[in-house]
C-alpha cells in the first residue's frame, strides 16, 4: 500500500506582485495502490486546518483499515479453540455463550479443549471475534462490551450482539462490522 500524507508549511512568490506568501500544501495520495501524489494548496490557516483535520481523519481511516486487516487475519487464521479462548478475554464467558446461543458456558470449555462447535456457531465467532479486536485495538474491554450491548444508531437501533448471535450473517454481521468500523473511526 503506497501513498504519503502530510502538511507542509512553503513560502512561495506570489505571481502577480513577487511577495512572499505562506501556504499551506496537503499532501494526498493519488492511489493508496500507487506511490503518486497530488498536492492541494491553500492560502490561509483556516483552511489549512481543515487540511489538518482531513489528513487527520484520512490517517484515521488508513489505520482502522490496517487494524481492520490485522483483525480479519487472526480471526480466520487462529485456531478455533484460540479464537474462543481470546474472543471470552476480551468481552467475558456470558457474551460469548450468548453470541453461540448456548445455554451452558461450559460449552466454551470443550471448544477450547478441541471440541468442534456447528460451522454456523464457528462463523459467528470468528466474525464476533474479529469485531472484538477491532473494537479493542481502539478502546477498553469495557468500551467493547458496552458497545456490543447497546442499541446503535449506525444498525436503525439494533443491538449488535443479537444481531451477532439471531441474525443473516451474511447481511447483518456485514452491518455490524460496519458499525464497528465506524465506531473506531469515529463516527
Amino acid at each position: 500500500m503506497g501513498g504519503f500524507f502530510g502538511l507542509a508549511l512553503v513560502q512561495i512568490r506570489d505571481a502577480e506582485d513577487g511577495k512572499k506568501v505562506s501556504q499551506c500544501q496537503q499532501i494526498l495520495p493519488m492511489s493508496l495502490e500507487r506511490d503518486q501524489a497530488v498536492i492541494k494548496a491553500s492560502n490561509d490557516w483556516d483552511s489549512c486546518d481543515n487540511m489538518k483535520q482531513r489528513t487527520n481523519s484520512m490517517q484515521a481511516g488508513q489505520a482502522t483499515k490496517a487494524l481492520d486487516g490485522d483483525a480479519y487475519q487472526q480471526a480466520t487464521s487462529s485456531a478455533f479453540p484460540q479464537v474462543v479462548e481470546k474472543l471470552v478475554s476480551i468481552i467475558g464467558r456470558r457474551l460469548t455463550a450468548y453470541i453461540a446461543a448456548v445455554k451452558d458456558a461450559r460449552a466454551l470449555d470443550r471448544w477450547i479443549a478441541g471440541t468442534s462447535p456447528q460451522d454456523e456457531v464457528e462463523v459467528r465467532l470468528r466474525l464476533a471475534y474479529r469485531i472484538a479486536i477491532l473494537l479493542a485495538g481502539a478502546d477498553s474491554p469495557a468500551v467493547v462490551k458496552a458497545w456490543l450491548l447497546g442499541l446503535n444508531p449506525e444498525l436503525e437501533e439494533s443491538v449488535p450482539i443479537q444481531l451477532l448471535r439471531e441474525g443473516d450473517i451474511a447481511v447483518d454481521g456485514k452491518r455490524v462490522l460496519g458499525a464497528a468500523t465506524a465506531f473506531v473511526m469515529g463516527g
